[in-house]
């Protein structure tokens, strides 16, 4: 069996329609990439990737979130996470912890992003 066999493990990519993973971007460069699925748990960042915004199979999918910082964003990628791991989960669901320093921040980003 050759490496190449269609039988191996897709390899993680973030270019073209049918890419394993996006690439988040926050308004001061930071770059998170994360599980596709992950981030179409997001009904604006599933938008974002599809009609006139779907990526070519060389471009990187990836959303430009322009009024968010890292900070944020990475706390949103780690709600998103949580989500992925804890929707249907049929034992007690520990609590997603929030500091009250990005807790405004992090509502309207929330909000924005459809989460």
């Amino acid at each position: 069996m050759s490496v190449n066999d269609s039988t191996s493990a897709k390899e993680p990519t973030v270019c073209g329609a049918q890419s394993t993973h996006v690439m988040l971007i926050s308004y001061d460069g930071h770059e998170f990439i994360v599980p596709r699925e992950m981030a179409e748990l997001s009904n604006t960042i599933k938008s974002m990737m599809t009609g006139p915004f779907e990526s070519t199979e060389t471009m990187p999918n990836s959303v430009n979130l322009k009024d968010v910082p890292s900070h944020v964003l990475r706390k949103v990628c780690h709600y998103l996470a949580y989500k992925m791991r804890f929707t249907d989960h049929e034992e007690e669901i520990p609590e997603f912890e929030i500091a009250p320093e990005v807790a405004l921040q992090l509502l309207m980003t929330s909000n924005f992003l459809d989460i």
